[in-house]
């Protein structure tokens, strides 16, 4: 049976909210039980109303909805307050304007009216009025109890698998599912990620702007000013770095045949029929509940919006988090740079062919091209209908016009020129995200691991350059590519690849002063991405038979899963590593679900802060509900998919939004995908702005009819599974931001109402309560199995394994 109840909160009785007065049929019979004289009064006028009306749809043109909804609410209050002199004849009379029809309902009416008035004052103070939708009854989730229990004790198990893995690794892990687990859990669950953020000054009335520095953070190379060296020592061992001094540091080292079995376990809890069944009707239930929620309360997050000053969806703050950096300016952008660098820079060597160096004019003269000759037309990079499901074809059109040599030269960092042009261009798009001041991006910039010297030659390009923004923070991204490096002999093993993408961070980590501008480059780089071609086979399964890293000599690529755990693996121990030197740790965010098998999201699930896509989601029930308990970050980019993967239509974002969970909107690749190109024009400049991230929101909210408090609810999402510092954070969104609920949101810098943000988190903490809730129940009950059978201990961990 479902009800409204009103702002009061979520512990209190469900059944106070009045039906339109349109639904009574009678006008009299009832007023001679109302004996309050204020009560009958706005009783009569309301009967009154209803029966001028020829049809329930109609309404008088001087009576709108918002005053019927006051009248509704005056009425309740009186009500309410009469209560006390009269309860049983005004109780009657209440439940049949309510339409209730059950003697539990009027039970529950009794024990709300009769409840102190003082109960919870602070929290009731605290949460927003609006209209609740809840459910009662002994099955409130519609399957019956055995099945509830079993699926339960098989999502709990997985959270707690999630939650060994991200804490081990320093990710942050969502502080509301934290909390319901630190019930079940028999040890102290780590909240390392909050706890360890500094309280913040900032008060609530600060500025939306966090202050800007006055010195570049590239400035000070001096090695003399960076930390000492540690004294450590650093060897790879079955494909994870071990430290040493004269015997191994006590470091955290991920266990492979720990992970092998979690992941097995992972895989058989998401193809188990009833947990599937279970997990698909709560999902199903997240909708419809949504769309009710949107029914009673969108005029009221509407109105919040509306009274605050000055913030609206373009002055709330945004962040791309998920964008490529060789992709990142669109085609007219890339078109005018080229042509601007021909007539600036004609004479100048920018590439070496068989030993000779060849100027930028020969180089397109070998194309029998000039400048006029350019257009859009003939760089051809823009994704089209031929892309779809042809990845190879996708990335040939990074190469302007055809030519390879021309991507080396425009958007490489490791060139003859030494990424001159590429940084040129990025620090134009840095231009544009400052003058747009609301928007920020984290770039991703690519390690191959063929050689060792690949993460100090990146760095020495952004410091040469100064390519840096405080719009911008940095994501490396490490393609998948062992079978191709190792066909052409450039790589023996797989280790070989880990050690040249590894080792030289743990040797800046343990001794900055050894590589000065990866230092300081570092301190801008958040996380480490997965990039590739998912939808290629994958012709081996990572198991225990799998070989090491060092032993991996086959032509065939390792699977996903096999490089997201050495990947991991590495990252936890130079976390741990670089925390002992109070420098910054990394995340993983790797690229996730776009297509290829479900078990790349098991993996996501287990190992990720956040991923990029999760398409396959829609297909995995189970995966998905898991994601939305967890609150794991999810960066979708319905264009880019449109071209790749998925047409617009089917783009399930709209559905994951509705359901809650935590989804942002990201462009992926502008270059291939987007046009826009905005003018800033006053008296004294003129400037061509690229806001990509703008059509990607513009596009969303014409085909999915996205309200103004969805859209500001997934660029606020964007910011919180952002990279940025905690301290940039409690500007943008507010110095209590990592608070759970409403509390944690300031609608002056989100424009996100404190109505969507509380059902959201009511609505998360009636999910887990409801899982807990069994596997607490099965508890008690094995408890006093145990005790009328041995009067023995409960055994460790009875009651939350998954069968």
């Amino acid at each position: 049976e479902t009800k409204l109840s009103p702002s009061g909160g979520t512990h209190q009785p469900c059944l106070r909210n009045i039906v339109p007065v349109t639904s009574v049929q009678t006008n009299t019979k009832y007023l001679p039980l109302l004996r309050s004289g204020r009560s009958q009064e706005l009783f009569s006028r309301s009967l009154a109303d209803s029966e001028m009306r020829s049809a329930p749809y109609e309404f008088p043109e001087d009576s709108p909805i918002e005053q019927l909804e006051e009248k509704r609410h005056r009425l309740e209050r009186q009500i309410s307050q009469d209560v006390k002199y009269e309860p049983d004849i005004l109780l009657r009379a209440k439940q049949e304007f309510m339409k209730t029809d059950s003697a539990p309902d009027l039970e529950l009416l009794k024990e709300e009216n009769q409840a102190p008035t003082d109960l919870f004052p602070s929290e009731r103070e605290m949460l927003p009025e609006y209209q609740r939708v809840s459910i009662s009854g002994e099955e409130k989730c519609g399957v019956p109890f055995t099945d509830l229990l079993d699926a339960a004790k098989c999502v709990v198990k997985a959270l707690f698998i999630r939650e060994k893995y991200i804490s081990l690794s320093m990710q942050s892990f969502c502080r509301t599912t934290t909390r319901y687990l630190q019930e079940l859990g028999e040890r102290a669950l780590d909240l390392n990620v909050y706890e360890e953020i500094p309280e913040t000054s900032l008060t609530p009335d600060a500025p939306v702007h966090p202050p800007v520095s006055e010195t570049h953070p590239y400035e000070n190379v001096d090695p003399s000013s960076m930390p000492s060296d540690m004294g450590y020592g650093c060897k790879m061992v079955d494909g994870v770095v071990h430290v040493y001094t004269d015997k191994e540091v006590d470091l955290p080292y991920p266990d492979l045949q720990e992970y092998i079995a979690d992941m097995n376990v992972m895989m058989a809890l998401i193809i188990n029929g009833p947990v599937k069944s279970f997990c698909y009707r709560r999902l199903q239930y997240l909708s419809s509940k949504f769309q009710m929620h949107i029914l009673l309360n969108e005029m009221k997050e509407l109105a919040a919006q509306r009274k605050v000053p000055h913030r609206d969806f373009y002055n709330i703050r945004k962040v791309d988090t998920h964008i490529h950096a060789s992709s990142c300016m669109n085609q007219k952008h890339l078109l005018r740079f080229i042509k601007r660098a021909m007539k600036k820079y004609p004479a100048e060597i920018v590439h070496v062919e068989r030993g000779r160096g060849q100027t930028l004019m020969e180089v397109f003269e070998s194309m029998n091209l000039t400048a006029f000759d350019l257009s859009v037309d003939t760089l051809d990079m823009h994704a089209d209908r031929n892309t779809f499901h042809r990845f190879d074809k996708f990335n040939s059109k990074y190469n302007p016009i055809g030519e390879s040599i021309l991507r080396e030269i425009f958007i490489k960092t490791d060139n003859y020129i030494e990424g001159k042009y590429f940084g040129h261009i990025i620090k134009e798009v840095m231009a544009d995200l400052e003058e747009s001041k609301y928007q920020n991006v984290e770039l991703r910039l690519s390690i191959y691991g063929r050689s060792r010297d690949e993460w100090d030659k990146l760095a020495k390009w952004a410091v040469k350059h100064s390519v840096y923004s405080d719009n911008v923070r940095w994501l490396v991204q490490m393609p998948r590519l062992f079978d191709v490096y190792h066909t052409k002999r450039q790589l023996s093993n797989f280790q070989d690849m880990l050690e040249n993408i590894f080792m030289p961070l743990f040797e800046v980590t343990v001794n900055p002063r050894t590589h000065p501008e990866l230092h300081l480059f570092l301190q801008h780089v958040v996380g480490f991405d997965s990039v590739d071609d998912e939808s290629k086979p994958e012709h081996h399964i990572f198991n225990l038979d799998s070989p090491l890293p060092a032993n991996w000599t086959e032509e065939d690529n390792p699977p996903y899963s096999y490089y997201l755990y050495y990947m991991y693996a590495n990252m936890t121990v130079l976390n741990h590593l670089r925390r002992r030197q109070n420098l910054d740790t990394f995340v993983i965010r790797p690229h996730c679900g776009e297509a290829g098998p479900i078990h790349h999201l098991v993996s996501g699930f287990m190992l990720s802060e956040n991923i990029s896509h999760g398409l396959l989601l829609r297909k995995a029930p189970v995966l998905q509900y898991l994601y939305y308990l967890a609150q794991i970050g999810i960066a979708m980019s319905p264009l880019s998919n449109n071209s790749l993967f998925l047409s617009y239509h089917r783009n399930p974002l709209p559905e994951y939004l509705s359901r809650g969970l935590m989804v942002s909107l990201s462009t992926d690749d502008p270059l291939q995908f987007h046009f826009t190109k905005v003018i800033f024009e006053s008296s004294l400049w003129r400037s061509f702005g690229r806001e990509p991230l703008m059509e990607e929101y513009s596009i969303a909210t014409q085909v999915w009819k996205l309200s103004s408090c969805d859209m500001c609810e997934l660029a606020r999402n964007s910011v919180l599974m952002s990279g940025f510092s905690h301290q940039v954070k409690s500007y943008w969104l507010g110095p209590d931001y990592i608070k759970e609920g409403p509390e944690g949101n300031d609608i002056r810098r989100t424009n996100v109402p404190d109505i969507r943000v509380a059902y959201r988190h009511e609505t998360l903490c009636e999910e887990l309560n409801l899982i807990t809730q069994a596997v607490r129940s099965e508890q008690l009950e094995s408890i006093e199995e145990e005790g009328n059978l041995c009067m023995g201990p409960l055994q460790a961990g009875q009651g939350t394994k998954c069968v």
